[in-house]
């Protein structure tokens, strides 16, 4: 059977920590009803929570594969693949971190250290203010961003680490959605951008997991999706109405830290005075909020 991704031995040198992760991963399956995640309950369900196959489903990846992970088999896994499996049982944040840890790899998701993000590129995104700007990959996944950029479509710093994914916000997050002006029509292009990136990846579980959740919260993004409509990455101009500032007319560039499919810095320039004018307002007022108390006078 392939397994996509880099692989890595479950615990190579010890079975405890496979015992270990395979416990955590049975516990972890049968306290989620199928109900949590898009899937009929059915009439003879005896197994509390979910099936091993039904996770096996939700992951993209085979059930005896699956079945031998919990059995702490001592099998390959890979980031990506444990990536789909803290998606489809549904692990906060440090259940995902003790996932990783058990199988004795790194993280590779937004909150955790991305080797794309050097502090030579988080110090560049700051001098940028008060221009908003971001780094994304092909997942549209937000690896990092500056102060301006975290008040631009909504508060980013109240999202969570794993929700911080452009087509997430795009199609699911009331603030953000309620910033994008002509969302629709935004939001359509989106999609279709979000299929050609796709073309590479399909094998991929964090891909499948990201697509599987979209389809499973947004009616929209199925109708959209059903069109099968592919459009390329290209820089525009695009107006956002921002909830503190008002308008923002802005142009929209990607520049790539590498291969065309990979990580990019994305930027939102002003094309008016206005709206350069309101943008030195948002990042004030968002350096503001970051800022600590000061002590009392």
């Amino acid at each position: 059977m392939r397994h996509p991704g880099s692989m890595t031995t479950v615990a190579p040198s010890t079975d405890v920590r496979r015992h270990e992760l395979a416990e955590f991963l049975r516990s972890r399956r049968e306290r989620i009803t199928p109900e949590q995640v898009g899937l009929p309950r059915g009439r003879r369900r005896r197994t509390p929570g979910l099936r091993r196959e039904e996770v096996a489903q939700l992951s993209a990846v085979g059930v005896t594969w699956y079945t031998w992970l919990e059995q702490a088999r001592e099998i390959q896994v890979s980031q990506q693949v444990l990536d789909a499996l803290a998606r489809a049982l549904l692990l906060d944040t440090s259940e995902r971190t003790h996932l990783f840890a058990l199988a004795g790899t790194f993280d590779p998701t937004p909150h955790a250290p991305c080797p794309t993000v050097t502090p030579a590129l988080r110090a560049l995104l700051d001098q940028l203010g008060p221009v908003p700007g971001c780094v994304q990959n092909s997942r549209y996944d937000i690896l990092a961003y500056n102060a301006t950029y975290g008040q631009l479509l909504c508060d980013m710093d109240r999202v969570r680490p794993e929700d911080r994914n452009c087509m997430w916000l795009a199609f699911t997050h009331e603030d953000w959605r309620a910033a994008v002006v002509d969302r629709a029509e935004v939001n359509r292009v989106m999609a279709a951008k979000f299929r050609a990136s796709m073309a590479e990846h399909l094998a991929e579980p964090a891909w499948k997991a990201l697509l599987h959740r979209l389809e499973s919260e947004s009616a929209e993004f199925r109708e959209v999706w059903a069109r099968h409509e592919v459009v390329g990455q290209a820089n525009k101009s695009k107006y956002i109405l921002n909830a503190r500032v008002g308008l923002l007319h802005l142009e929209h560039t990607n520049l790539w830290l590498g291969p065309a499919a990979g990580s990019r810095l994305t930027t939102y320039t002003p094309l008016d005075e206005e709206t350069r004018e309101r943008l030195e307002r948002l990042e004030r007022l968002a350096l503001g909020a970051a800022a600590p108390a000061g002590p009392p006078g």
